[in-house]
């Protein structure tokens, strides 16, 4: 039996002035990039202000709209009317390098920029980049300079794993080792060492015969530091994690019709139901279709097999195999699709129809935004 779920409609999600933020979240090689960057553009096209946020270095938003590169600052890429598109790629150790700046005292900020573990910790710190991620979409929203801020996640799980950043933070500041490190800046003076040396004493030696005087050094100096600078960014990462809750922002999920693909749709569409996040609607991305739908796989075999033993009309035949092959693959496709509206019947739904190019400028993307704001009575031809 064939489901029809309800339709996602594009357009009402683009026009809604109280929609300010969109997430575009699904795994890798599925399209999900492209598709914020022409929710983006139809945005702008429709009168509004719109910038697009990538989390995903792989560069792919730059070349989808004709762009060399992308940094750490919103670059105007067009203008429509009244309505312009910015786009962004985070540059998660400048972000870092923006948060010290704006929260300390110039000196305090210079020890800290130069501090070798600070620079080992906003470059590669595991997490660092879903921080990072939660900061730049709260400046964006903050700087209330965007009618439509639209965030184009990394690939896989870890595109949600920004909404684990204010937790994660949390438990990162309130662990033993930081806090014994932080004791002495916290106490001050020299009680500030007589507590340090009862808390810390213990393992200091061992810890300094591991990893060298010079790091627990500039770890100490880095600490120091810690609690001014970062509590307010657990502060305002909460607060961005709250906003993502709120009725203005929509989660857009995008999967192609596999059935890895769709096994993330799943677990992404159940772990925004878990943190109550707004879901708009999943979009099926690359799905196969023949335009000669009565022409079964079966009957399409079975006349290339007869063909085929008679020695005639070879090209025909390769045809009809070729065809054979099409309608099997998009029977798994529907196969896949079904499994999923089954678990997920009220999701909004659109489909995407495969296309053999790649999309790498703004007329390609315009043409996938208009087609897909169609719903599912267009086919939008869309690969990237």
């Amino acid at each position: 039996m064939t489901r029809t779920p309800p339709v996602l409609d594009v357009d009402a999600i683009l026009d809604d002035r109280g929609t300010r933020i969109v997430v575009c979240c699904g795994s890798g090689g599925v399209g999900k990039t492209t598709t914020a960057a022409a929710l983006g553009l139809r945005a702008a096209e429709r009168g509004r202000r719109s910038v697009v946020l990538t989390v995903d270095p792989a560069r792919r938003l730059a070349q989808s709209m004709g762009l060399t590169e992308l940094d750490n600052t919103p670059r105007l890429v067009h203008t429509a009317g009244e309505g312009q598109l910015f786009a962004m790629m985070l540059d998660m150790k400048r972000t870092f390098d923006e948060i010290i700046e704006a929260h300390a005292d110039p000196e305090r900020a210079r020890q800290i920029l130069t501090n070798p573990f600070y620079q080992s910790l906003s470059s590669s710190f595991a997490g660092t980049q879903e921080y990072m991620a939660m900061e730049k979409l709260g400046q964006l929203r903050r700087s209330d300079e965007w009618d439509l801020i639209i965030v184009d996640t990394p690939p896989s799980r870890s595109a949600l794993d920004f909404l684990d950043a204010p937790e994660r933070l949390g438990r990162f500041l309130d662990g033993r080792f930081i806090r014994l490190l932080m004791a002495p800046a916290k106490a001050g003076g020299r009680s500030a060492f007589k507590l340090f040396n009862a808390g810390f004493g213990l393992v200091a030696g061992a810890m300094t015969k591991l990893l060298g005087a010079q790091v627990i050094k500039d770890l100490q100096t880095f600490v120091s530091a810690l609690d001014a600078v970062f509590g307010g960014f657990r502060q305002r990462a909460e607060m961005t994690y709250k906003l993502l809750q709120a009725p203005g922002t929509a989660f857009v999920v995008v999967a192609s019709p596999e059935r890895d693909a769709m096994r993330e749709a799943s677990y992404f569409v159940e772990r925004l139901a878990e943190e109550r996040m707004p879901l708009a609607g999943l979009v099926i991305n690359r799905v196969h279709e023949s335009p000669a739908v009565a022409l079964s796989a079966t009957r399409s075999a079975a006349a290339a097999e007869e063909l085929e033993s008679r020695g005639e009309h070879e090209l025909t035949a390769a045809v009809l195999r070729l065809h054979a092959g099409r309608m099997q693959l998009a029977a798994r496709e529907h196969r896949e699709r079904e499994h999923f509206l089954s678990a997920h019947p009220t999701v909004p739904v659109v489909q995407v129809a495969a296309m053999s190019e790649d999309v790498h400028d703004l007329t390609g993307l315009h043409e996938i935004g208009r087609l897909l704001a169609a719903g599912t009575e267009a086919t939008v031809r869309h690969s990237a």
